[in-house]
């Protein structure tokens, strides 16, 4: 009996340093997280243009003014060499996006009102062609058209990612990487970069402290 409740007591204890070493794993991976995106947010733009509506029609005209609205900053976006820099050209050209993004609404029939605005907004993970991007609160350079209930369109507009055709495979993603380069660490590359094996280990740890935590 003695043996018995020694083996129960054994096991226990194991059971609850096994879980107290996946709570701390765990608490040390999301804290971990917490740092490496707050680290890496702060180095970039985003950009969005979001539409009317989801309607096809709203959808194709966000398109267009998308379009429009690269090709006048594109040229000078990519003489930035700091998000400074960078943050400072939208600022100078907001005037002029603007008027840019109104054009082509009146050229194609519709009377939105047309704001944007550089802020900070929380958006939900997103991949852009050989990097995702993880959840959480990124500066945005953001087009809202008429009521801003539509899909959105986005890029990375520091690095000046938007002018990288993602659809040219393995060029694409190499110059999206050299880009990235440029204003990431090492270790922040690593962590955008798509790589399903760390992705996997991290829900991993996750799920394991769950399951842990039911059972105790």
């Amino acid at each position: 009996m003695k043996r018995f409740m020694l083996v129960v007591f054994l096991l226990i204890f194991i059971g609850v340093a096994v879980n107290e070493g996946v709570y701390a794993m765990f608490l040390s991976t999301r804290e971990k997280d917490k740092e490496m995106l707050n680290s890496i947010s702060s180095k970039l733009i985003r950009f969005h243009v979001i539409a009317n509506s989801d309607s096809e029609e709203d959808q194709n005209l966000k398109l267009k003014v998308k379009d429009e609205v690269l090709k006048y900053l594109a040229p000078e976006l990519e003489k930035c060499t700091t998000i400074e820099e960078s943050r400072q050209l939208l600022r100078d050209n907001d005037n002029k996006v603007k008027a840019i993004a109104e054009k082509v609404i009146r050229e194609n029939g519709y009377s939105y009102e047309v704001k944007s605005e550089l802020s900070k907004e929380n958006f939900p993970v997103k991949t852009y062609g050989p990097i995702t991007l993880p959840q959480g609160n990124y500066e945005a350079y953001r087009i809202l058209i008429g009521n801003a209930g539509g899909q959105n369109w986005w890029c990375v507009m520091f690095p000046p990612l938007c002018f990288i055709d993602i659809t040219k495979g393995e060029v694409a993603e190499e110059k999206t990487i050299e880009q990235m380069k440029e204003v990431l660490s090492e270790e922040e590359l690593e962590y955008v970069e798509n790589d399903s094996e760390n992705i996997q280990f991290k829900f991993k740890i996750v799920e394991i402290y769950n399951k842990l935590k039911k059972r105790l």
